[in-house]
């Protein structure tokens, strides 16, 4: 098939830079108004050609369909410091009236077999071209830090294992999400004290920025 990437991928491209503006506009509103903001920050990318192609031949998608079978072309990802500010992350989403939510997969209450923790939210998302407007699909996933650690983890070893995990690497990896999960438990349960921490300690920065 012969496409003009480029062309093909600029909108997905412009999808990821405006809702990362956006998103972490979000954010800043938090902190202008001086309340804990459930986002910590807010990445995103638009998947590699080779990545396309690559999932597109394990999911037996035709190329001519990737627009309306790839979900993750243009991806967003929602680092968060407590499970429970996901929850706050995915709502606030819910009520945006920029995109339009289609799908929702709770990998948190039903982690994968891997030991994989996350929320994904996928929207269509409108893009303005000088063609007019096109609808752009968006893999939005929210996730903790600890979370986000384990699963960059996981994405380097399954591309130096192409998925096939030896089975000791398989148990450690799970056993790791479970270590992992742990520790955004007992943040949770002290959340008050850390958020304390947090305020006490950006007074003092700001005093000796003075």
């Amino acid at each position: 098939m012969g496409r003009n990437w480029e062309v093909f991928l600029a909108p997905y491209r412009q999808a990821v830079d405006e809702l990362k503006v956006k998103l972490r506009g979000t954010r800043s509103q938090y902190e202008l108004e001086g309340t804990h903001s459930p986002i910590e920050f807010v990445t995103g990318r638009v998947k590699p050609i080779a990545s396309i192609l690559d999932k597109a031949k394990r999911k037996e998608i035709p190329l001519d369909a990737l627009e309306r079978e790839m979900q993750d072309i243009a991806g967003i990802r929602m680092m968060c410091q407590f499970v429970d500010d996901i929850k706050i992350v995915v709502e606030m989403l819910r009520k945006r009236n920029d995109f339009k939510i289609i799908e929702e997969r709770d990998y948190i209450t039903q982690k994968k077999a891997s030991g994989y923790r996350s929320y994904h939210v996928v929207a269509e998302y409108p893009v303005q071209t000088v063609s007019g407007e096109k609808s752009i699909l968006v893999e939005i996933q929210i996730r903790t830090l600890a979370m986000n650690f384990w699963a960059t983890v996981e994405h380097s070893l399954n591309y130096k294992y192409s998925g096939n995990f030896p089975e000791d690497i398989k148990i450690r990896l799970k056993s790791s999400a479970e270590a992992a999960f742990l520790l955004d438990e007992e943040m949770s349960k002290i959340r008050g004290e850390i958020r304390d921490a947090q305020v006490i300690f950006s007074r003092k920065t700001d005093k000796n920025d003075k």
